[in-house]
């Protein structure tokens, strides 16, 4: 496996565990429904929460959650209202971004709640 894909699923384990420890139910990871996908679908508190987690090897580039663009979070939420569907779930929700950046070695983590809102199409 690319070096890059071990650090990636690196940082979706590290993200889940976090989700766990601040009291989260982790409803699902890389669910996929045809081209829909979702990194972690999480719950707590009444709120379904959709994280998008992305981890990179440095910060040179920008920060993980930059890449989060408009085109991505449409289909997130597009993925989102899928999941809601097929699932018929009826509760609040958010999209949150956990940000995983290694520093030689280390893994730092960053939770943004409520990192964007659905775009009006």
């Amino acid at each position: 496996m690319a070096e890059h894909n071990i650090l990636g699923l690196e940082g979706e384990e590290m993200a889940a565990e976090y989700m766990k420890r601040q009291g989260y139910t982790i409803l699902d990871r890389n669910w996929r429904c045809g081209h829909k996908e979702l990194d972690m679908v999480a719950a707590k508190d009444g709120t379904i929460v959709f994280v998008e987690v992305k981890t990179r090897s440095g910060s040179e580039w920008g920060n993980p959650e930059d890449a989060v663009d408009l085109r991505k979070i449409r289909r997130i939420v597009r993925s989102a209202d899928a999941y809601l569907r097929l699932k018929m779930i009826d509760m609040d929700v958010r999209f949150d971004i956990i940000s995983v950046v290694s520093n030689n070695g280390n893994l730092n983590l960053e939770h943004i709640e409520e990192a964007f809102y659905p775009p009006l199409e």
